[in-house]
């Protein structure tokens, strides 16, 4: 069975969000420049002439409200895009800088979350990404000298807002859509953490030196498990601040519909060359997950808890009657339509039989299941 998802790059400012329906999406998953972090200054002093001079006068506090009036912008335009219930996601790291000889915190999480609530959407719990440092050093500063050392910043925030109450899902097609959408029972657990510090930053692969400078781009799996903790299939993602694209990437392997906005059209070739290799990478990835489902259930049954439910389509055990729906596909190609347009061709993994046999592991690759009266086994051969 064949189901399609359509992706849109639109190669201008964040500011001119006009190519989308207002009240059409459903979820943002978005990192934007950060205020107050040298590779964007930049970039803020285009948009502002003020902000280089606020820059150059050593006025910090003026130069950061300046370029958070720049983001703005883009957020106060998201509240006539996103749906009621809808969610937005912002990646931003806090920013330290020495202007002048006066060091400082620079604190954008705070000042994004001030602006969301005043513009009417909700705080939902956010996430603290802990990224991992090769730093040799752990300080700033004066090293052992008190009190001149300073706390090194090792973690960034992903913001999760909603606009209204809670997303109401009302018909019965709807309600099918959202069991299919189900993730596993042990991912819920990983994802719904409020620290995430087993992801690492993105491997950018860019060949233009600028582009590698001034590219700070999440890692896929950041924005892929945004994406199906916060939407179902067939949602409109929105990324204002696309980038390298992952965002996009990441919402064709869920099976989401994507747009994304990039001033810099340098990163046109740069997502035009993943294409060709994305679907086999999507694929691999979905064969991961459900190859560690399965190495997840086969311990729990060795543990003594033997399950009670199964996924239909996979014909795998599973912890809870929710996960019993859930339907993950595979990518059978991505058609580039034009006018950085692209289509997403999916095919269920139930007549997907060549790439099961090209991607599984030989121990899936043998699963078997024998039911009794009130629980599955899983054997894995």
């Amino acid at each position: 069975m064949q189901k399609q998802t359509s992706h849109r790059v639109n190669y201008r400012s964040a500011g001119e969000l006009n190519l989308v329906d207002e009240r059409s999406v459903d979820l943002v998953v978005t990192s934007p420049p950060y205020p107050m972090i040298e590779m964007w200054d930049r970039d803020f002093c285009v948009l502002n002439g003020a902000i280089q001079t606020a820059l150059s006068a050593g006025e910090c506090a003026r130069a950061f409200n300046l370029m958070h009036e720049e983001l703005d912008k883009v957020w106060n335009r998201l509240h006539f895009l996103v749906k009621d219930g809808g969610i937005v996601c912002v990646n931003v790291g806090d920013a330290t800088r020495t202007v002048k000889e006066n060091f400082q915190l620079f604190s954008s999480h705070s000042r994004i979350i001030n602006k969301f609530l005043s513009i009417g959407f909700q705080n939902l719990p956010n996430i603290i990404w802990r990224k991992t440092t090769n730093a040799p050093n752990k300080f700033m500063g004066s090293g052992m000298l008190p009190p001149g050392a300073y706390v090194t910043l090792e973690h960034e925030y992903i913001l999760v807002f909603r606009k209204g109450g809670k997303r109401n899902f009302k018909t019965p097609s709807e309600k099918q859509l959202r069991r299919e959408s189900a993730f596993f029972w042990e991912e819920r657990n990983q994802w719904f953490s409020d620290v995430w510090f087993d992801l690492k930053g993105a491997g950018q692969d860019l060949n233009h030196d600028d582009l590698r400078k001034r590219s700070a781009a999440f890692p896929f799996e950041l924005a892929y498990r945004l994406i199906n903790m916060f939407s179902v299939k067939g949602d409109l993602i929105l990324d204002p601040f696309l980038g390298t694209g992952t965002t996009m990437f990441a919402a064709m392997a869920a099976e989401r519909n994507s747009m994304g906005y990039e001033i810099d059209e340098n990163f046109r070739r740069h997502i035009s060359n993943k294409l060709p290799e994305f679907s086999g990478f999507a694929n691999k990835m979905i064969q991961t997950r459900i190859a560690s489902h399965g190495k997840f259930m086969e311990e729990r049954l060795r543990n003594g808890n033997p399950p009670k439910f199964e996924i239909q389509t996979l014909g795998l055990p599973c912890v809870s009657r929710q996960e019993s729906d859930m339907i993950l596909r595979y990518i059978g190609s991505i058609e580039d339509l034009g006018d950085d347009t692209y289509k997403a061709n999916y095919t269920d993994i139930s007549d997907g039989a060549a790439l099961v046999t090209t991607l599984s592991p030989p121990a899936l690759r043998g699963a078997k299941r024998e039911l009794n009266r009130d629980q599955i086994h899983l054997n894995l051969k």
